[in-house]
């Protein structure tokens, strides 16, 4: 007798998809929203179609949207980002992954100069309007010719949008620079040793920070299920300091211990040193037996040509921010989930004083599962964590979502406001805050 396959915690529990696509305004608010929260908190995620898909990593992107004006929130809509990739629900994945524009769109989705873009990083972008229609690719005019990380960093100073793509195949590395226009105005190729899984970067006011790291490409498993990857310590770990208007002759590399990072925190120089907080992996791997992400700070010593190496905290972190005004510059505090040991899902909120490497939590509660935190800052606040923190959260309990708002400065226990949506928001990626 054939024994029932066990579904993979990704199409599960609030890891499964949702079926429909809804609009629905005047939601329902427990507590009160501050009335300077103008815009739109967005969340994309991995929704796939069919109800399958071989890794968390794969499903069709769905963004989630919930717009705030004046202390209301007037409505929730959720969208698939139509991509070729979701016309064709059955494509090859070696051969989507030979066409650009095939994407799942479904890690990220950012603004930059009037475009609001779907992200992931083996493709293109996808523009999406507003009210999360899907639009087109976007090759930034044709100049685009590799596929987009999904974590490109916007310069709070120049206005510059920051990014790179890797390749499985030569060439491993190209960085790319748009300007505030969003008009691409630099492309260069970076020498690495291979093809490597480089999800995310760093940048400072003057530098780009790469993590060439031993998440190994593997080639002969590109057709299997899951994520082709291989652990190879032999390939080395380093990190590599670049003039963000540099090339590849640029670039100084500084050798590290062998580990895996998927999100830094943020990064900043310090006279001749180069600071960064990141949630370090000891390993990364293609099934389930991942090492746990820790919060932990390297600092370059660019005179010396070493890196030092601090834990922080013992919990297990992901999806770390700082607000958006401080990308690239010095931080004293930072914000990220703190997950289960079960699956990648949020059981609390962490803010982090970088002064002290002291940190509040906030306690989501029994059956409560919580996703990225998203700061927005209070136009009239004076300080760096003047603002707040806003979150899609699940209950269990009543199988439904929200949009938790917490204070960010005092990360109070008690919410300063609770959305109630009227869908179930699956446990997702990245998303941002636009402003109206």
């Amino acid at each position: 007798m054939n024994q029932p396959v066990e579904q993979p915690f990704y199409l599960k529990d609030n890891f499964a998809p949702v079926s429909e696509e809804i609009s629905e305004s005047h939601l329902k608010v427990i507590g009160s929203i501050p009335p300077a929260l103008n815009g739109r908190l967005l969340r994309n995620g991995p929704n796939p179609q069919t109800g399958w898909s071989d890794h968390w990593f794969f499903g069709n992107g769905m963004i989630h949207g919930v717009e705030f004006c004046n202390g209301k929130a007037n409505w929730y809509r959720n969208r698939y980002v139509r991509t070729t990739l979701w016309d064709d629900p059955g494509a090859d994945s070696g051969e989507a992954m030979m066409d650009l524009a095939k994407s799942a769109a479904n890690t990220h989705v950012i603004h930059h100069a009037g475009k609001i873009l779907a992200l992931e990083e083996a493709h293109l972008p996808w523009e999406v309007s507003p009210e999360l229609d899907t639009i087109k690719a976007w090759d930034f005019d044709g100049k685009l010719e590799t596929p987009m990380t999904a974590h490109p960093k916007v310069c709070p100073v120049t206005g510059e949008l920051l990014f790179f793509a890797y390749g499985l195949f030569p060439p491993y590395l190209t960085y790319h620079r748009a300007n505030a226009q969003g008009e691409l105005v630099q492309s260069e190729q970076i020498t690495v040793p291979g093809g490597t899984m480089m999800h995310d970067f760093n940048i400072t006011e003057n530098y780009v920070i790469w993590m060439d790291l031993p998440a190994v490409w593997d080639i002969e498993s590109l057709e299997g299920e899951g994520l082709p990857i291989k652990w190879d310590e032999s390939y080395g770990a380093r990190l590599g300091v670049m003039p963000r208007t540099g090339g590849d002759s640029d670039v100084t590399w500084y050798d590290i211990e062998p580990c895996y990072v998927f999100h830094p925190l943020n990064a900043y120089e310090d006279g001749d040193s180069i600071v960064i907080d990141v949630c370090r992996k000891a390993s990364v791997m293609a099934g389930a037996t991942d090492a746990p992400a820790l919060m932990t700070r390297w600092v370059i010593n660019r005179s010396s040509g070493t890196v030092s190496e601090t834990q922080i905290d013992d919990r297990i972190t992901e999806f770390p921010r700082v607000p958006d005004a401080i990308v690239g510059q010095k931080h004293r505090y930072g914000y990220a989930a703190g997950l289960a040991t079960s699956a990648p899902y949020g059981e609390r909120y962490i803010k982090y004083d970088l002064g002290d490497f002291s940190a509040k939590t906030v306690e989501l509660g029994p059956g409560r599962q919580g996703s990225e935190a998203v700061f927005v800052a209070d136009p009239s606040g004076s300080s760096e964590d003047d603002g707040w923190l806003l979150a899609c959260v699940y209950d269990q309990t009543t199988d439904s979502s929200e949009v938790l708002i917490l204070d960010a400065s005092t990360l109070s226990e008690e919410p300063v406001a609770r959305v109630l949506l009227p869908a179930r928001v699956p446990m997702g990626f990245h998303g941002s805050w636009v402003p109206a």
